[in-house]
């Protein structure tokens, strides 16, 4: 049997939901469609950083004799950033997914959209900010107003105020009067971030899953999901991801001109960025049927309040069967 180590848990803010996201993956691996190829290795991985086997802390050394290849289920610092990429290349470890330079330009918010312009691919204006270092830059108050009022002056309210890396719109703001604009940099000097800001692009939010070699196509898309926004809120924030509700919408309601552009953007952003087995790309389709790509994200959530579930399902697949795919691709290496 090929033995699969699953990781989950981690040092960032997400590790709840990898736990929940590892588990998902777990109960596929032990479902009758998978139990007689496949044995589950659960590696957690705790908020220091030590890694546990059945609650016992393990080496690498003997993590490589444990398994033949990993899942990457963190989200998050150290699991998304390439971090524990490069560890297990170190290790000579296969593990599913992009590899250690690409999953850290996507996982930093200001090079991934460095990465669409160069692709010709329209992104939101947007301005950088370094994290606030007390021994050089103002004092608070009056380092968040100039910040503020430097945005004024180059880019049109709403605004929108989001950690430079990190996922799921944690930390995100989007601020419509010059003060809101003040208290998001204040929180970002406090989350001791660096913060990019962009300019707001009204309209409607989607999401397009890639996988590699699926289906005989090199780059198979699977099609893009609708975002169905409450109208108390300005865009797909954390609270929603979060919650139990159903905000994604296969098949969309987007025309086929803009399902064939999404599918056409996502697709470029996977193999324009050199990602691998799969990716999920965020857009923004405006009122003029413009389309902005937003972020891309280098691991998939496989819970069912995820999106990725309703676009397999939605052309006859599964989550076992991506599962089974990308382990497979990982083995022959593709």
């Amino acid at each position: 049997m090929i033995k699969v180590g699953v990781i989950r848990g981690g040092i960032s803010d997400r590790s709840e939901a990898s736990l929940n996201n590892g588990a998902q993956v777990i109960s596929c691996l032990r479902g009758d469609s998978m139990c007689n190829k496949y044995k589950v290795v659960d590696i957690f991985v705790d908020r220091e950083g030590l890694w546990h086997i059945n609650g016992i802390p393990v080496s690498m050394d003997q993590i490589v004799k444990k398994v033949d290849l990993i899942i990457n289920t963190l989200q998050g610092d150290y699991g998304e950033d390439g971090k524990v990429q490069q560890l297990l290349e170190q290790w000579n470890i296969p593990y599913t997914g992009s590899g250690p330079f690409v999953s850290a330009v996507s996982y930093n918010k200001f090079l991934t959209k460095q990465e669409f312009e160069k692709l010709g691919i329209k992104t939101p204006r947007h301005i950088l900010y370094p994290a606030y270092h007390e021994d050089f830059d103002e004092p608070i108050d009056r380092y968040s107003q100039n910040k503020a009022r430097e945005v004024w002056e180059r880019l049109p309210p709403p605004w929108v105020v989001k950690p430079l890396t990190g996922g799921s719109s944690m930390g995100v703001h989007v601020c419509k009067t010059f003060q809101s604009l003040v208290e998001a940099f204040e929180d970002g000097v406090n989350q001791k971030v660096s913060i990019l800001v962009e300019e707001f692009i009204k309209g409607k939010e989607a999401s397009v899953e890639v996988i590699n070699n699926f289906r005989n196509k090199n780059v198979y898309t699977l099609p893009p999901i609708e975002i169905k926004i409450p109208k108390s809120k300005m865009f797909f924030d954390n609270e929603l991801k979060c919650d139990n509700c159903d905000y994604g919408i296969c098949p969309c309601h987007f025309s086929h001109e803009e399902k064939e552009e999404l599918e056409r953007l996502a697709s470029l952003i996977h193999t324009g960025m050199n990602l691998s087995h799969y990716s999920k790309s965020d857009f923004i389709i405006t009122p003029k049927r413009e389309i902005y790509a937003l972020e891309v994200n280098t691991l998939p959530e496989y819970t069912e309040q995820s999106l990725m579930p309703k676009a397999l399902e939605s052309v006859g697949s599964s989550v076992p069967e991506f599962i089974d795919h990308i382990i497979k691709l990982t083995l022959n290496k593709k």
